[in-house]
């Protein structure tokens, strides 16, 4: 037997060290050959390290949220083999032991043996509430700091069912969580709810690390905040003709082309508009104090993933048609849900897009996307009366909420920006005339 290690490889682009975002792997777990290890994130992306090797995991070098440096040891594993790592016979007896701890079973408690008749998973049941319904006890297993032990499925399952995997005993091997235990748990859940009303006192206190992509969000919007004056510029908009000219291009085009979203038709004017703004499809490096203004319409669309919101960016704008724009922002948003966008994809937006859809509520006041001047929120699309012509009459109302660099954009030439996308959207045949 011998020892392989695998170290943080070099990402490239100077980067000197990574943050660890996720674990795949646990100690004693066996893994194959390109199996994933972990997700270690830079300033741009999450990268996915596999195995080069078969073997089992006997050390990992360190927990999510550390900051390791390239080259260092990421996780050490037992293979069959010399390894890449020199050993003596005491290190190999030492490792072996490791493991044979990792994978013994253990019991739940202390004064509970093998030859104890009670049912293992009563006893789990029983550790999983307190005499008021709580998860008090549980918590007691896992304290704050300590990763319990579960497969990917147990996690993901965990996960979508909303169950903290550290408030639960496991009863598998080195206190693994398994499938059973999430049922054991979740039988005991229903008991409570039906016993009791939701009238319950709740005194429970749940610290959550910022780390991985949630600290890159939170260090990105600290920096915008701190560094760009902010002013918010709303403008109300009749969509009307829009949506009917939308409607009508999904029942030609849906089915051959892909159906249309207001994002597209958005995008498409906004690139028309800035022609004649290029002071707003800009980036500025406030450090050398220089505004870099471009041709091309680099637009960034903020887009939610479980892992918090990421930006891709729908590259040259400029000289696409509706159903590429369209096409292209949902393969973005896609890549960014699955976890599979690149680097180059999240970075080098000039200006973005950001749209909460059906939430998108009445006004927001969105955050720049430093270093780009200029942000345009859409808000949510409905129905009210309006006067034309002397009479009321039902029409569809979006409001556009954008916010700009005070620093190098004026009032003025925001308003005239907005105002210039607004006559765009409301008279759409304007966005095929060239």
């Amino acid at each position: 037997m011998g020892m392989h290690v695998i170290k943080i490889p070099d990402i490239g682009e100077g980067i000197a060290e990574v943050e660890l975002a996720a674990w795949h792997v646990n100690v004693g777990d066996t893994v194959v050959e390109d199996q994933a290890l972990a997700d270690v994130m830079t300033d741009k992306a999450t990268v996915e390290i596999p195995s080069p090797v078969a073997g089992t995991v006997i050390a990992r070098g360190g927990d999510v949220g550390n900051f390791l440096a390239v080259g260092s040891e990421l996780i050490r594993l037992q293979i069959e083999g010399a390894g890449n790592q020199k050993t003596d016979v005491q290190e190999n007896a030492m490792a072996a032991e490791q493991i044979a701890q990792a994978v013994a079973p253990n019991t739940l408690t202390e004064g509970i043996s093998p030859e104890t008749s009670e049912d293992t998973s009563d006893v789990t049941e029983r550790l999983s509430r307190t005499d008021e319904g709580s998860q008090d006890t549980v918590s007691a297993a896992h304290p704050p700091g300590e990763h319990a032990l579960a497969s990917p499925a147990v996690r993901k399952r965990a996960s979508d069912l909303g169950i903290e995997l550290r408030l639960l005993h496991g009863t598998g091997p080195a206190g693994r969580i398994l499938h059973e235990d999430l049922d054991t748990y979740l039988q005991g859940r229903a008991g409570t709810a039906t016993a009791r009303t939701g009238y319950i006192e709740r005194n429970n206190e749940d610290p959550v690390p910022v780390i991985g992509l949630r600290r890159k969000i939170a260090q990105k919007m600290q920096e915008a905040k701190r560094h760009i004056p902010h002013f918010s510029y709303v403008e109300e908009i009749d969509v009307t003709e829009l949506e009917e000219l939308r409607a009508q291009l999904n029942r030609k085009w849906g089915e051959e082309r892909g159906r249309l979203t207001v994002l597209p038709l958005l995008a498409r004017a906004m690139a028309i508009a800035l022609r004649d703004f290029p002071q707003i499809n800009a980036r500025f490096d406030d450090e050398a104090g220089v505004v870099t203004r471009y041709g091309a319409v680099h637009i960034g669309v903020a887009t939610q993933s479980k892992a918090g919101l990421m930006v891709p960016v729908l590259r040259h704008a400029e000289t696409r048609d509706l159903w590429s724009i369209g096409a292209e922002i949902s393969r973005l948003a896609q890549a960014v849900r699955n976890g599979r966008a690149e680097r180059e994809e999240l970075s080098g937006a000039t200006i973005t897009i950001t749209s909460l859809g059906a939430l998108g509520g009445i006004v927001t006041t969105p955050v720049i996307n430093r270093p780009e001047v200029a942000i345009v929120g859409v808000n949510r699309i409905i129905e009210r009366p309006m006067i034309r012509n002397g009479t009321v009459v039902a029409r569809k109302l979006m409001n556009l909420s954008s916010s700009f660099d005070h620093r190098v954009v004026d009032g003025i030439d925001a308003a005239e920006f907005i105002q210039a996308v607004r006559v765009l959207l409301e008279q759409p045949a304007m966005l095929f005339v060239e």
